[in-house]
This record gives structure tokens, C-alpha cells and sequence, in this order.
């Protein structure tokens, strides 16, 4: 648990993708986040935890369904948002939280 603390802790914003490996729509944003990855580049940190491997972090943040999205700054949570979600929406809310 601490070392996702201090991922979350970074000035850039940190994108966190609760998923599972069973889940059809958390399949589906594998390869949006790696586009929103390539064109943020190095200013979005983006993880992913399997919620099924990391339960106690899943319920710390009430993660009820997958995949949900959570966006860090400074370790304070922003923004937060179930389902899938297009490229564009996410870079928006990302560089409005930059």
C-alpha cells in the first residue's frame, strides 16, 4: 500500500485503472489508455491494479465495479469515473488537472 502512496504522490497527475482480468470493458481500455499514454507522454503517470490482487486497495476506494478510473495529483483524488472511456475524454480531464 505504500508504494502506490507514493506513486499517487507525484506532481504530474497519476491515472489509476482498477480492472480484472475477467472484465470484457476493462479489455477494451488497454489500448485507449496506451494512446493517452503516447500522447501525454511523460506528463500523466498511468497504472493499472487488478482488483482481484489487490482487494484492499480496491475497497480503500470503494471500487465497486470495473473498470473505474481514478486521476491523482499530489496524492489527492480529482476525478473518478466507471466505465469505458474514449481517448479524447480522458486527455481532457487529464490536462484539466494538470
Amino acid at each position: 500500500m505504500s508504494k502506490f502512496s507514493e506513486i499517487i504522490n507525484q506532481d504530474k497527475p497519476v491515472l489509476v485503472d482498477f480492472f480484472a482480468e475477467w472484465c470484457g470493458p476493462c479489455k477494451m481500455m488497454s489500448p485507449i489508455l496506451k494512446q493517452v499514454k503516447d500522447n501525454l507522454k511523460d506528463r500523466v503517470s498511468i497504472i493499472k491494479i487488478d482488483v482481484d490482487k489487490n482487494q484492499e486497495l480496491a475497497s480503500k476506494y470503494q471500487v465497486r465495479g470495473v473498470p473505474t478510473m481514478l486521476l491523482f495529483k499530489n496524492g489527492k483524488q480529482v476525478w473518478r469515473q466507471s466505465g469505458v472511456l474514449q481517448k479524447d475524454e480522458i486527455i481532457n480531464i487529464i490536462t484539466a488537472n494538470s
